[in-house]
């Protein structure tokens, strides 16, 4: 089941994808939240629901799909937690995750473009599987913290090498407006192994990146445990597990994003979000 915030001609709704189509959630008795997507329970309220709308079914283009979490209250990233990107920078394997924070301001839309700002010349993509956060989490154990996922949905991490490399630090360079497209879908966690999909990144319909999440160096249970030891994680939260190998600064010669250029960030399960790269106004 993937769920998908989207709008019409209103506000903002929640979803449900399905055959290229959106079924409406309008009238469940009870608003979708992330709280509510860890609730087997819910889940089948979903199912029957969406049954029961079927007929109220519109498709896709007919709506601006959303990101499913709009302004996240904050994004904890993981550095170098795929063994083929650590291999690809002839780094060691990390002992434990390596953290850093990325702004919700930067999140923006499937289909919105990504800026590239007038102030970077070496704007780079990275495909990342992103756990959304359903109940609040805090010293979490590995063996629970999935009780406390609502989620998965795929970010590009954009990330500003210049900014990255001068400050010695990520926050600037990982952070700029629409620098975390997300979507299209947000799909429950009982409804995907988080440590076993595919996930792939392609430029101007070249592929770029091509991976497993098994590559993983600290699965999404070990992350929530780790993280929620340190900072209390709330619903709606994001987690962004890292990339894998193929970034465009790590190449030779470097392939970094121009304005024109289109990104699709792909998915098993969850779907390909697909962003064009603009230049900044002046």
């Amino acid at each position: 089941m993937q769920f998908v915030r989207y709008a019409t001609d209103g506000g903002p709704q929640w979803g449900v994808h399905r055959d290229d189509e959106i079924v409406p959630l309008v009238g469940l008795r009870e608003d979708v939240s992330y709280q509510q997507l860890t609730d087997a329970g819910f889940l089948r309220v979903v199912e029957d629901a969406v049954d029961a709308a079927a007929d109220r079914a519109f498709p896709v283009s007919e709506a601006s799909l959303l990101a499913p979490v709009p302004r996240p209250g904050k994004i904890v990233c993981v550095g170098l937690n795929y063994h083929d990107h650590a291999e690809e920078q002839d780094e060691e394997v990390p002992e434990r995750p390596l953290l850093f924070g990325k702004a919700g301001t930067a999140v923006t839309n499937p289909g919105d473009p990504i800026v590239h700002p007038s102030a970077l010349e070496e704007v780079d993509y990275e495909v990342e599987l992103g756990v959304v956060i359903g109940r609040t989490a805090k010293d979490v154990s590995a063996a629970d913290a999935r009780d406390y996922v609502a989620g998965y949905t795929a970010i590009n991490d954009v990330s500003g090498r210049d900014a990255q490399f001068a400050d010695e630090q990520f926050f600037r360079g990982k952070s700029y407006d629409t620098f975390a497209p997300m979507g299209p879908t947000l799909v429950p966690d009982d409804r995907l192994d988080p440590s076993n999909v595919d996930v792939a990144c392609r430029v101007n319909g070249e592929t770029m990146q091509s991976s497993n999440t098994a590559e993983f160096i600290f699965d999404v249970d070990e992350l929530v445990e780790y993280i929620s030891a340190i900072t209390t994680l709330r619903p709606g939260d994001v987690i962004s597990t890292g990339t894998p190998g193929g970034v465009g600064i790590f190449r030779e010669p470097p392939e970094l994003l121009e304005p024109g250029d289109t990104v699709e960030v792909e998915i098993d399960g969850i779907g390909t979000l697909t962003n064009s790269v603009v230049a900044e106004r002046e």
